[in-house]
């Protein structure tokens, strides 16, 4: 056979060449000097430095702030820290004056019902303990000697030379109503008739509110007077004359007004002998709450006692 003639060869198509992208410092430099380009701010002009009224507002307003974070860290200090530090100091007088009442032999209460066991009382140290049944099972505070800040910091504390539980007179006692503890905060919710309970190493003693200002006068016929509660309770001024016409349950004072813890309240300079005075009791509190403008003064009078024995509770325990 003829030889085959040659196959023809491919052409290549021409080399497309790509244009070189230019790198940025050959792009025209007179674009650049524009000042169109560059961001308007470079053509704000610069702020009116401060006047002195201006600085003025504004370290007014930092120190308001500054202010309000140190009285709110205040406020935060006396509510809940010092309670929490008062809890712990009235837990070891509870603890203390329950080791000493466990130690100590028991002197049987006087036969007299008139008489009363003298208590030797040691300031800033507990000597009782005193339960308001209307205001739950856990409102308990051991009552110490004395009412100085240092005192109130561990519980309700006994006002110097007045009557000690269960005499004639006034047994008055003061007691933080916020921080440090609080344990008259809810004074004001007390009512006439409820029960307050103290006790001794010897004797239970109940006391309960006066009618208040607003009960005296139709007392008679209230029908909180037949109440079993009431038992005992009725306006002072018509059981024990008009020396106590100004002694009800609850009233609100000036902080000079110290004539409310006297023998008989309000009574400075009439002399009343003892087996004729009521046998009182006076709680004493700031008012209004975060406040020391005013006092709030509630007054008790006793009812009943009973012989401290093992296992006995008074049945006005109950009555929460």
């Amino acid at each position: 056979m003829p030889p085959r003639p040659p196959r023809p060869r491919p052409v290549d198509p021409p080399t497309e060449v790509i244009p070189r992208v230019e790198d940025e410092d050959d792009y025209d430099d007179d674009y650049y000097d524009d000042d169109d380009y560059y961001d308007d701010e470079d053509d704000k002009p610069a702020p009116p430095p401060d006047s002195f009224a201006r600085k003025a507002v504004r370290g007014f307003g930092e120190a308001l702030i500054t202010m309000g974070l140190v009285v709110l860290l205040f406020v935060v200090y006396e509510v809940y820290v010092t309670d929490l530090l008062s809890a712990e100091k009235q837990e070891e007088a509870t603890a203390a004056l329950d080791s000493e009442w466990g130690s100590n032999t028991v002197t049987p209460p006087p036969s007299d019902p008139n008489r009363q066991n003298k208590l030797t009382l040691i300031e800033g140290k507990a000597f009782a303990k005193m339960y308001i049944p209307i205001f739950g099972n856990d409102w308990k505070f051991s009552v110490v000697e004395g009412t100085t800040d240092k005192h109130l910091e561990i519980g309700p504390g006994h006002y110097k030379d007045t009557a000690q539980p269960g005499e004639p007179g006034n047994f008055a006692i003061a007691g933080h109503r916020v921080g440090k503890g609080a344990p008259f905060n809810d004074l004001d919710l007390l009512q006439s008739c409820n029960a307050v309970v103290v006790q001794t190493q010897t004797q239970w003693f109940v006391y309960r509110v006066l009618p208040m200002s607003n009960e005296v006068a139709g007392w008679a016929s209230n029908p909180k007077s037949k109440d079993p509660a009431c038992a005992g309770v009725a306006p002072l001024s018509t059981t024990h004359g008009d020396a106590y016409a100004k002694t009800v349950g609850q009233e609100i004072v000036v902080p000079t007004q110290g004539e409310v813890i006297a023998p008989i309240p309000h009574q400075v300079n009439t002399t009343v002998p003892p087996d004729k005075q009521a046998r009182l009791l006076t709680l004493t509190t700031c008012h209004p709450r975060f406040s020391d403008r005013q006092r709030l003064i509630v007054h008790a009078i006793e009812t009943k006692s009973y012989p401290v024995a093992d296992g006995f509770v008074p049945p006005e325990m109950t009555e929460g």
